[in-house]
């Protein structure tokens, strides 16, 4: 994602598709009324719920949000900066940070009003499109297992640091469906900035290595 090889077309298509999606789901949230399958969704989500689930789905939650991201964010920076991977902490710090802004100013945007909680959950005091735990944490996980993954693993630890990365984002974004304080388009929204916002961060940072090299060989 952000130190794999670039492929212009391929990180285009992408970048195209999450916000076609995004725009979709934009427009789904757009209605006075929760769609159909907004509705449906949260209904299929709340029939699993048991006590030791909402457990699991309450921490989740409180792990995908500011009060667990933000302090293991500033850690891994600073971890990176002391084994002298500076620019890696850099692109981590944009990577996250930057998925909280754009995040919370498309909220103010979208000024979508948030379903009504369960389980006593307290309903946060911010809109709900898009989802900002899907959002920030598809940024977090995913760049953070980019930077972790190294060329010599073996594909196998590669595939088990990717799936550990996916399970830690979609059980975020799945509890806060659970916990009602989210529909599912805003979730499904959050991951498709995510694409988005990702691949505009590791296109942007290929084409400045490209002008460096340019003219450091120039």
């Amino acid at each position: 994602m952000l130190r794999s090889r670039f492929h212009p077309a391929r990180d285009a298509a992408i970048a195209l598709s999450g916000g076609l999606l995004f725009s979709w789901l934009a427009w789904l949230a757009s209605h006075n009324v929760p769609p159909g399958f907004d509705t449906a969704g949260r209904d299929a989500v709340h029939a699993f719920a048991q006590p030791w689930l909402t457990f699991v789905m309450k921490t989740a939650s409180q792990a995908g949000g500011g009060w667990g991201l933000w302090p293991g964010g500033v850690l891994i920076v600073c971890l990176l900066a002391r084994a002298a991977r500076k620019r890696e902490a850099v692109l981590f710090a944009v990577a996250v940070a930057g998925a909280n802004l754009v995040s919370e100013s498309m909220k103010l945007f979208f000024h979508r009003t948030r379903p009504d909680p369960w389980f006593d959950y307290p309903l946060p005091s911010t809109y709900s499109f898009p989802s900002g735990h899907a959002f920030v944490s598809f940024c977090f996980f995913l760049c953070l297992a980019e930077i972790l993954i190294r060329d010599e693993w073996p594909l196998a630890a590669k595939i088990a640091m990717w799936s550990a990365a996916l399970g830690c984002t979609l059980t975020i974004g799945l509890s806060r469906v659970y916990l009602g304080v989210h529909y599912p388009t805003d979730v499904l929204a959050g991951y498709a900035a995510g694409i988005v916002w990702t691949t505009l961060i590791r296109v942007t940072h290929h084409a400045r290595q490209g002008r460096a090299g340019r003219h450091g060989g120039g």
